[in-house]
């Protein structure tokens, strides 16, 4: 090629290149099929896939992620049990970037394969796909022995959005591990049953503080939830400020009004990214009763601080304004 702009070699230029006793000269031209963009390039790349060269195979896992569709699907799960580890992490990245939801048929196979890295890249296949049929291997590796199995499935599961799957998700809420109680908390957000909200308000209590952020977070996405705002304004005593940002958060996303003057208190805070987010949050609210006190930041060490307290104090006049007072 005589320039950065010309066109690419032709798949059969690039075919002949794929059989050079340089292994280097083999990637290259993998690499080469991969920027093709070239839907005919897929059975090239899966036969590269038993290249003698790991190398050139995990280079051949990974430009199968530029494709799409059940033919790119096979050959992944072909390479996802490769004997080398390089070549099955890359079958597994790439493995992930799949959208087509025909896509899911060669990998549904997968989920219970001996191996726990095997079942874990499948089920994180499957998530963005959003098949329904993948609801019952799904649920199933919630029972698996290895944690990352079952935080797998349980993201399986939370973009299926399905009623039906609560039980489950409730379940999962009460995991030994915490990783995996921490994931089943997010994944309830999508449900307006009230039995998910009372499950995220009790991990608000959990022992993980993890666990805890999370919960506080999600319930900011909850509005129907019974109580939220009293469960968020208790969480701002948590002894952790990663999860007393959250429910600032969540208290200014739902703009509890009655939660300013707690939220206020986080303006003193030592960590600068809870001052900010407190800001944000009481301009969120636009309660003019919080006024003097972002007044008081607007000399804050932070930037941020500072900007978040001007804009935060712009809301205030807004609303002022459109109250007519």
């Amino acid at each position: 090629m005589s320039g950065p702009f010309e066109a690419f070699s032709d798949l059969s230029d690039l075919a002949e290149r794929l059989r050079a006793a340089d292994a280097g000269e083999r990637r290259v031209a993998v690499m080469e099929l991969a920027d093709s963009g070239d839907p005919e390039a897929v059975p090239l790349l899966a036969d590269m896939l038993a290249d003698p060269d790991s190398g050139v195979r995990a280079q051949a896992a990974q430009a199968l992620g530029s494709f799409d569709g059940p033919e790119t699907a096979t050959a992944l799960a072909r390479a996802l049990v490769d004997p080398e580890a390089e070549v099955a992490q890359a079958a597994a990245e790439s493995m992930a970037e799949l959208k087509d939801s025909a896509a899911a048929d060669p990998i549904l196979a997968l989920v219970g394969h001996p191996s726990a890295f095997v079942r874990m890249s499948a089920l994180r296949g499957l998530k963005e796909l959003r098949r329904t049929d993948s609801l019952k291997p799904a649920l199933g590796a919630l029972q698996d022995s290895d944690p990352a199995v079952r935080v797998q499935a349980i993201g399986v599961i939370g973009f299926l959005k399905l009623e039906k799957a609560i039980p489950a998700l409730k379940a999962a809420s009460r995991d030994p591990e915490p990783h995996v109680r921490r994931a089943a908390t997010g994944a309830l957000a999508f449900s307006a049953l009230p039995t998910a909200a009372e499950a995220i308000t009790q991990a608000l209590a959990d022992s993980d503080w993890m666990v805890r952020e999370m919960a506080a977070e999600t319930l900011g996405k909850m509005p129907q939830a019974t109580n939220v705002g009293d469960r968020l304004i208790a969480a701002l005593g948590d002894e952790f400020w990663q999860v007393r940002l959250k429910a600032v958060r969540s208290l200014g996303r739902l703009r509890v009004a009655g939660a300013v003057g707690r939220i206020a208190e986080s303006l003193a805070h030592p960590q600068a990214n809870l001052r900010k987010e407190a800001a944000s949050a009481l301009g969120e609210i636009a309660n003019p009763a919080a006024i003097p006190m972002l007044k008081d930041v607007l000399d804050d060490p932070d930037p941020d601080v500072r900007k978040n307290a001007r804009w935060a104090l712009k809301q205030m006049e807004g609303a002022a304004a459109a109250s007519g007072s």
